[in-house]
């Protein structure tokens, strides 16, 4: 099996046609380094900062399993560090050439499993909810971003290599979540390769909404932390307004911005999303907001 993984380089990475071929036909592919070190912990500071950071609008999100889930929502990238991000070249940029064409901020989420408590995600495809949305095709697309280490023991991400190609599976209601059809994943897991995407902080995955992915709870001494940015293209518009975004043009900026941006407390345009307007989950709220 050919390899999917890459390593950002800044200055020389650039979207390869081996790249957009390894997407098309795994359904993902891994970017190491994607945010470096000092880029990170400036994402950490917003997602932490005692003055007001993004923990503050945080809410527990019931796995089916006896553990929670925590999350932060929102629709639109905002001016913060984590807009920044995900306006960036490095990661917007990306998914225009692999998707084809110009691209929207669809949603953000932090997802964080605490040590010995955080909760699990069910085998699901983004896109067996979000079909619900008005969504007319799977043109869309992930970032996910290892804030912490990730591996086998504190719940990494796990994918079904080329499972996009199956097309959307049936979902139903789990406990807090949405979860595909446990039979049909079954039957895609005998003829596919399951990968324990194992990333070290600063680390990416980017996976097509049709791939099938889950992760197991976190009984580890490590909390787990994910920065998860969604890209819709922009031809893709919803038929109808519902929780996350209706297409606004996404102004790219270049990556040194992430540097250099200062702003980890003011959240001004984000939108961010309550659960009790999703209706693919249910959770309750634990920050302040």
């Amino acid at each position: 099996m050919a390899s999917t993984e890459y390593t950002y380089t800044r200055g020389e990475f650039k979207v390869t046609e081996q790249m957009t071929l390894d997407f098309e036909r795994d359904g993902f592919i891994i970017i190491r380094h994607l945010l470096d070190d000092e880029e990170l912990e400036n994402l950490k500071v917003t997602i932490e900062n005692p003055d007001g950071g993004l923990r503050e609008r945080a809410f527990h999100q019931d796995d089916g399993g006896g553990l929670k889930v925590t999350m932060i929502h929102w629709k639109h990238p905002g001016t913060d560090v984590s807009g920044i991000i995900a306006r960036s070249r490095k990661v917007a940029g990306t998914f225009e050439k692999l998707l084809g064409g110009e691209v929207y901020h669809y949603s953000g989420k932090i997802n964080m499993k605490e040590a010995h408590s955080g909760g699990q995600h069910l085998w699901h495809q983004d896109y067996g909810y979000w079909y619900n949305n008005g969504l007319l095709f799977p043109d869309m697309a992930t970032v996910y971003i290892a804030v912490d280490k990730a591996d086998k023991t504190n719940g990494c991400l796990q994918v079904l290599r080329g499972s996009h190609l199956a097309g959307r599976v049936e979902h139903k209601r789990v406990a807090g979540e949405t979860g595909a059809d446990e039979e049909r994943v079954n039957q895609l897991k005998k003829v596919l390769d399951h990968v324990y995407v194992e990333l070290d902080p600063g680390d990416a995955v980017l996976f097509h909404c049709n791939v099938l992915h889950r992760s197991d709870q976190n009984r580890s001494d490590r909390r787990r932390r994910a920065y998860l940015v969604s890209y819709n293209r922009a031809s893709n518009n919803p038929v109808f307004e519902h929780y996350n975004a209706s297409y606004v043009p996404l102004e790219i900026v270049d990556d040194e911005e992430i540097k250099r941006c200062s702003n980890h407390t003011d959240f001004t345009g984000k939108s961010f999303v309550d659960p009790a307007d999703n209706k693919n989950i249910s959770g309750t709220k634990t920050g302040k907001h």
